[in-house]
């Protein structure tokens, strides 16, 4: 979801911000209206229902609405109401597997709908921190949260790994430019070097900068994972691509390989798989060119 942000707001019982109303409709199309349409019952639904009483204005990232909230014995939390879907029905999983160990604490969740209650953290996140000093806190939280196996049940790194694959031929044609159809080729390739072993470990999948808030209890806890069962290596190209910097990427790869105790060959591959698997969505979506900035990651590591 990334960083909540204070929105212009559709009136209503429940304020919902009209960006993420248009946001919604935009990715989801109908069923992202309906989820909107659904917001306000089902947020003085979960008020009631959990005994809530909110404490301040709604926020809200790409996918979900968050509101500030105190449980009836004086707990400050955030109620996130979010669509379910493959990525978010995850979520509980994880939170629950990692129990607070460098995760926000999830208090109570509803299946149903995918509501949850989490503990509150603090509106500081790690894009305001010096760049190094991020990369040095987000590799020690993926130590943390990596070390936990995956539980049943959840996406596998193998499965996306072989979809991926079988894509690789039919979408490159896409591509405008040659070179970036060889990128893809050679993405590909490191995939098949490891696609055997997959790997067994809970992976956030999108730890980022701003999926990483400050907290009373621990100085820094992770949010919004959307997990998956893998190899860690998978888990370092957001923290590569976002405030980007191409001078730092050998820097801050060779960190976050250190400090997850990876194998940097095998690190390396995944990290290749993870640009492979946003190039191919990219082209899915009609777009004819490579982020830029992904495309000098996978070169750097290339080259190496």
């Amino acid at each position: 979801m990334g960083r909540f942000t204070h929105g212009r707001r559709i009136v209503g019982v429940i304020d919902i911000p009209a960006e993420l109303a248009e946001t919604q409709s935009k990715i989801l199309g109908e069923a992202g209206r309906a989820f909107i349409e659904a917001l306000p019952g089902r947020a003085a639904d979960f008020l009631e229902r959990w005994e809530l009483r909110r404490t301040g204005p709604s926020m809200y990232g790409m996918c979900a609405l968050v509101l500030p909230v105190e449980c009836a014995d004086g707990t400050a939390a955030v109620l996130k109401l979010q669509h379910l879907d493959e990525e978010s029905a995850g979520e509980p999983v994880a939170l629950r597997a990692w129990d607070g160990a460098g995760a926000v604490r999830l208090l109570r969740y509803d299946g149903t709908t995918g509501t949850l209650l989490l503990e509150r953290l603090r509106a500081r996140d790690l894009s305001g921190v010096p760049s190094r000093e991020a990369v040095l806190i987000l590799g020690g939280l993926l130590a943390r949260l990596t070390s936990a196996k995956a539980p049943a049940g959840l996406r596998t790194l193998g499965e996306a790994a072989a979809r991926m694959l079988s894509e690789v031929p039919v979408l490159e044609k896409s591509l405008a430019d040659e070179g970036e159809r060889r990128l893809l080729r050679d993405c590909a390739a490191a995939v098949r070097e490891v696609v055997a072993e997959p790997g067994d470990r809970l992976l956030h999948w999108d730890l980022h900068y701003e999926n990483v808030l400050a907290a009373d209890r621990e100085a820094w806890l992770a949010i919004d994972p959307k997990p998956l069962a893998g190899d860690p290596g998978f888990e370092l190209l957001p923290a590569l691509d976002n405030r980007f910097d191409a001078s730092e990427t050998l820097w801050r790869f060779d960190l976050l390989t250190e400090a997850l105790g990876l194998d940097r060959e095998r690190a390396r591959a995944w990290t290749l798989g993870r640009v492979l698997q946003n190039s191919l969505w990219h082209i899915k979506d009609g777009e004819w060119e490579l982020d830029s900035d992904q495309v000098s990651i996978a070169r750097s590591l290339l080259a190496r």
